[in-house]
């Protein structure tokens, strides 16, 4: 291919072609949106999510247009008024870009430079693509463990910037050299290099024709590294004032302050790198630690996670501190720094060094507050003594593995039930201390439902923890460190205290600027994460969210939440117009051997919100029950019973939980019908699940009830019965064996097999309710007693192995 004209072609053919594409596909994107949205019509949720699938399309191909359209435009305004970019500056921040990329697959990706900065005739946009297919090129030919280079040389005689792009990969031989910048071919890859997608072959050929515009050569050649070097020569130019012009049209780098550097904040600065690499990120952390996993430090405690540097690693295992932030990510990091005040007038906050007291100004463009949680903890007398711990970072996690290494704390008490006592109870028990939880309301884990919950303090029963509730503590007493707890029940001896109450949002520093705080005491953002100043925004666990189901405001707290959030503030910020719809409160710890896990809306509070609730109870193998490794799983569904739709899933159990409520979860936010659930086309194989998998059977017999075919009754009801000696049979169907193993109180044996033999026994002037272990069973009793004329049948949801009362063993 030659150069000059028929290089500058190949810009007018992508530019008319972005302006043909333009205008249908803006149009097809308008329409689907409008279908989206059912203004011509109601949707079922299979057609919403093939809608949905194809308006993301669009969106990708309109965002592929107009940056088509940029560099187009970029490319022919250089050459009308002579913009000049420092190309030092672009490499520095592809390095920023590619690094991770580099570590996790093993290369050496290096920048050297005998100049700095390197102003060239061109424009960022443009001649940031040009490089990105070169590293693109460089990547896909390089194998693991091999070396890319990027240097900035200036070439004196000629008046030229010498950029060259070398690698150790497989090389280009001589006879193709002049076909890799032909449109659609593509050069060699390393076949152990899957890092890139090949593409189509259009980089390179674009590459050189945004070269040439500039009046710039390039050329390829073999590296010293062993692979292929591409030389680029462009032409140098004198700084200007509009060089330092960034994407936005700002006069600098835009400048974004962020408070808090565990979770949401990190995320925050990671994205926005990505997004727009010459952005000047700051992130101010009070702590000394960053970027750690706090759900992982009950494991930590226990050992299961040997090092708490692994709690603050890459999957790369490189250890996210400040040096990683910023050689990495191109952030820096004020770490033992804290925002004192927020002074939104000027754009500036103001800081301590808490080492020294020194205190500065920051000046933002944007600023996001990601200030975390604290934990809550109430004014109790003694609560100033030693070993009493929150379990809210890094050094109290520290404080109790010392406390258990030294053997000095046998007897523990967790204050709360929750999910952080709950995640700790297991570490402790498993280092042989004795463990008591003590829990003010009547239940433990507040996230569901009674009966499930109680489920729940029955196994931690049986592994030898104490469960207090109804319980409050009224003072801790000892002589320098813990000894005792007095409550309202008696005096618990304790030589460790956890405080595992729960936490609150920390909004000081927004409330002194004058933001908006939301129902729940959190700091109120719309969907776009920001504030009531547009210039601010707040991610993570300081943030009030949106109950997708209610639309009420809620306050939950979690990593995963704090994460998307994040995301959605990065992109905001560069620009983007991405939502964060909102939350379902999904949840899942592990208590010792059990799953337990949580979405949506519990049977309490749906009918809290004034919903008519149907609610189910199915216990089943996790999988197909004749596998050795098939759990027993535990399931509840909360279903409206006028528009069928689920609501809420619970799951416990020795069983996997976890992607039953995680497809429930993704069921509620589509707004399914149990019975579009209970068709649900689920994987199927003996080993991960039975071939009704166990939501899908909920979701038949939420159907079944819905439906007039089954009447369900709860253990609690019949629970009730019992205690106030009512008339009625409590019929069991299950085989004699099983009756004789554990049986509930009560109850009258008759076998499934021998029921209709039996019928006379039956009184048909009484209610009779019928169970098995998990009520299967209980189920064909009912159905035979119905079709024998009996009127008054239920069946017991759950069965055995839900019941949440006593049982005679």
């Amino acid at each position: 291919m030659g150069n000059g004209p028929e290089q500058f072609d190949i810009m007018r053919f992508a530019s008319l072609i972005a302006h043909q594409l333009q205008s249908p596909i803006g149009t097809i994107s308008a329409i689907l949106k409008a279908l989206a949205g059912e203004l011509a019509g109601p949707l079922t949720p299979k057609q919403k999510d093939l809608i949905a699938r194809a308006s993301a399309r669009s969106d990708e191909g309109i965002a592929m247009v107009r940056r088509m359209l940029a560099i187009v435009s970029a490319i022919s305004g250089d050459r009308q008024t002579g913009s000049v970019t420092d190309m030092a500056a672009v490499v520095r921040r592809a390095q920023t870009r590619y690094q991770e990329k580099a570590l996790q697959g093993g290369l050496d990706l290096t920048v050297e430079t005998d100049m700095a900065p390197a102003y060239v005739l061109g424009s960022e946009p443009a001649l940031a693509e040009v490089l990105e297919a070169l590293i693109h090129n460089a990547f896909q030919s390089t194998p693991a463990h091999g070396r890319i280079r990027l240097c900035i040389t200036s070439c004196p005689p000629e008046k030229m910037v010498c950029l060259s792009v070398a690698d150790s990969g497989v090389g280009i031989p001589e006879e193709l050299r002049d076909k890799v910048f032909d449109p659609f071919y593509c050069a060699p890859a390393a076949s152990d290099s899957p890092r890139l997608r090949t593409g189509l072959g259009l980089g390179l050929s674009f590459a050189k024709a945004v070269i040439d515009q500039l009046g710039g050569t390039v050329h390829i050649g073999t590296a010293d590294l062993g692979g292929t070097e591409v030389i680029v020569r462009l032409p140098m130019a004198e700084p200007a004032e509009g060089e330092q012009k960034g994407r936005a049209g700002m006069v600098s780098p835009m400048k974004v302050v962020i408070v808090g550097g565990v979770v949401a904040g990190p995320k925050v600065a990671s994205k926005i790198v990505r997004m727009m690499p010459d952005a000047e990120v700051t992130i101010v952390e009070k702590g000394e630690f960053l970027s750690y996993a706090g759900c992982g430090l009950p494991y930590y405690i226990c050992g299961v996670v040997k090092n708490q540097t692994e709690l603050r690693s890459t999957p790369a295992g490189v250890v996210r501190d400040a040096v990683f932030f910023q050689n990495i990510k191109n952030v820096r990091v004020l770490s033992g720094t804290e925002a004192v005040k927020i002074d939104r007038a000027s754009k500036r906050v103001r800081i301590r060094d808490l080492s020294t007291g020194d205190e500065s100004h920051l000046d933002y463009d944007k600023l996001v507050l990601a200030t975390g949680a604290s934990p809550v903890k109430p004014s109790i007398p003694g609560d100033n003594l030693g070993n009493i711990f929150s379990l809210h970072g890094v050094r109290d996690a520290e404080g109790i593995k010392s406390a258990l290494a030294e053997g000095k704390a046998r007897d523990v008490v967790i204050v709360g039930g929750g999910l952080i006592g709950m995640e700790t109870t297991e570490a402790l028990a498993n280092a042989g201390c004795r463990v008591t939880i003590v829990e003010m309301l009547p239940q433990t884990l507040r996230i569901l439902d009674p009966e499930i919950s109680r489920l729940v303090e029955l196994h931690l029963e049986s592994k030898g923890v104490r469960i207090l509730t109804s319980t409050r503590v009224e003072s801790f007493q000892g002589n320098g460190k813990v000894r005792a707890v007095v409550t309202n029940r008696g005096v618990l001896p304790a030589d460790m205290v956890v405080m595992g109450i729960g936490v609150k949002p920390n909004v000081a520093l927004a409330r002194s600027a004058g933001l908006e705080l939301g129902e729940t005491g959190a700091i109120r953002v719309d969907e776009a994460m920001r504030t009531s100043d547009p210039d601010i925004y707040a991610a993570g666990d300081c943030v009030e969210c949106r109950d997708i189901l209610t639309g009420r405001p809620c306050y939950v707290p979690l990593g995963s939440t704090a994460n998307k959030q994040g995301r959605v503030a990065a992109v905001n910020i560069c620009g983007g117009n991405d939502v964060f719809p909102g939350v379902l409160g999904s949840t899942i710890c592990k208590v010792f051997d059990y799953c337990v896990a949580r979405t949506g809306l519990t049977e309490t509070t749906a009918r809290e919100w004034g919903y008519e609730v149907t609610s189910v109870l199915a216990p089943a193998p996790d999988r197909a029950n004749y596998m050795p490794t098939a759990r027993l799983l535990l399931l509840k569904i909360v279903v409206d019973s006028r528009s069928r739709r689920l609501l809420g899933a619970q799951a416990v159990g020795p069983g996997t939980g976890d992607k039953r409520i995680d497809v429930a979860a993704m069921a509620i936010t589509a707004g399914m019908t149990v019975d579009q659930v209970a068709n649900a086309d689920l994987c199927y194989a003996p080993p991960y699940s039975e071939a009704m998998d166990n939501l899908i059977t909920a979701a038949n017999v939420a159907r079944n009830k819905l439906d007039g075919f089954m009447v369900g009754i709860s253990a609690k009801e019949v629970h009730q019965m019992l205690e106030e000696k009512k008339a009625f049979v409590f019929l069991d169907v299950r085989s004699p064996g099983e009756y004789e193993q554990v049986r509930l109180p009560g109850a009258t044996l008759i076998p499934l097999g021998v029921l209709r033999a039996r019928l006379d026994e039956l009184p048909r002037d009484k209610t009779l309710v019928t169970f098995c272990q998990i009520s299967l069973r209980g189920y064909e009793a009912a159905l035979i007693l119905k079709a024998a004329g009996f009127q008054k049948v239920c069946v017991l949801d759950g069965g055995v192995a839900m019941w949440p009362y006593e049982k005679i063993q």
